[in-house]
């Protein structure tokens, strides 16, 4: 089957993505009709410039679907908020992971993003040689032929397990937090948590009350006084930036910031549970052995050792550095200026991808600023119109 043209291709429906496309129906742009030959909404629309959401997940709601039952609105961390609409008021005590899904339905349906779900993504590549022509999007459900493609995949499905020596004799049980669902399965028993970051220290507050945990990161953690507000979160995504302008893999908002002191974080430090200890050198049978040669006991070993940018379907395009990343300037991939990736290192965060995902489409307003015959505003009028 013949690539469908389209003007720009998003793939991902998360924060970032839903940001992009908001962004782009505020400038003109309008969902691509389906190939069933369902009629464009109006003769305006039918020669205004198009764009396709495309989605893994079979729901909306992103990464929020999958997070931890536990996590209640009251302990979110992160500004949640998408451009343009709200998050309606919730009782504190109630599920992350029921609420925000449904904010995110709700929005999808504001904005007619007419987002195609589930859709996996499998490659994208050029078209041709001609380094103004399209960007292939190949899918499982038919190909996309682009003139920019808006990457917002996040990390949700690439979660990070660090090698150590014997993790593979463990005897007990195992997860990345990714899999984590409540403190309740882990009630008696020792559990070892690995990690420095936020997910870490939340889950060290809430396990503790139910079992007997030990902490363990590969650095000494490095506290920052202030409270992990929305201006240090800005402070956050402006230290990754340069990681990834120079092509090295985007790496933790936490290595460049320290850790925040978070409410959960000053709860475990009133209950003394809040105590650090260095990383182990290998897993046994039973147990992790630390570097000063002491064993310690372990039912589980919980890695809250963070995820690695989803990105293996951009392959093709070859852009992957020496130093394994890729080389991202303002959202934009350097090496390929038709590819934008958005939640892609100083863009992770939530308020980092908001940003992100206006900037992107604000560029690709000003590259066709010249074409306003095919119904694309200019720059300057986009802006006004904001």
């Amino acid at each position: 089957m013949e690539a469908q043209p389209v003007d720009v291709v998003v793939i991902g429906a998360g924060q970032a993505g839903l940001s992009a496309a908001y962004h782009l129906r505020r400038r003109g742009f309008v969902p691509r009709p389906a190939l069933d030959g369902a009629p464009a909404s109006s003769a305006r629309d039918a020669d205004s410039p198009s764009f396709v959401v495309l989605d893994a997940e079979a729901a909306p709601g992103g990464a929020w679907q999958h997070r931890w039952a536990s996590l209640r609105m009251a302990t979110v961390n992160g500004i949640h908020e998408l451009p343009g609409f709200p998050v309606p008021p919730a009782d504190p005590a109630a599920p992350a992971r029921e609420v925000l899904p449904a904010y995110f339905a709700a929005y999808e349906r504001r904005f007619d993003l007419q987002v195609r779900r589930p859709v996996q993504v499998r490659a994208v590549r050029r078209a041709d040689d001609d380094p103004h022509g399209r960007l292939t999007v190949e899918t499982d459900q038919g190909d996309w032929a682009a003139h920019d493609v808006i990457n917002a995949t996040g990390t949700l499905r690439r979660p990070f397990w660090p090698h150590v020596s014997g993790a593979e004799r463990f005897r007990g049980r195992q997860l990345h937090v990714h899999d984590y669902v409540s403190a309740d399965e882990f009630a008696g028993q020792r559990v070892v948590i690995v990690g420095a970051g936020i997910s870490a220290v939340q889950l060290l507050e809430e396990i503790s009350h139910v079992a007997d945990t030990f902490w363990v990161t590969r650095r000494e953690v490095r506290w920052d006084a202030a409270e992990f507000d929305t201006a240090a979160r800005v402070a956050a995504i402006a230290g990754v930036e340069e990681r990834v302008r120079r092509g090295e893999p985007p790496g933790s908002v936490i290595s460049v910031t320290g850790q925040h002191w978070t409410p959960w974080a000053r709860a475990a430090q009133a209950r003394g549970v809040l105590v650090r200890h260095p990383m182990f050198t290998a897993v046994e049978e039973h147990g992790v052995r630390m570097p000063d040669g002491t064993f310690e006991p372990a039912d589980v070993i919980l890695w809250a050792t963070g995820f690695r940018a989803d990105i293996a379907h951009l392959a093709p395009l070859r852009l992957r550095t020496a130093a394994g990343g890729i080389r991202v300037a303002n959202g934009r991939a350097t090496d390929e200026p038709r590819l934008f990736l958005i939640g892609y290192g100083p863009s992770q965060s939530t308020v980092g991808a908001n940003r992100a995902g206006r900037d992107a489409v604000r560029a690709i307003v000003a590259d066709r600023s010249g074409g306003a015959t095919r119904g694309l505003p200019t720059a300057d009028a986009a802006e006004r119109a904001t």
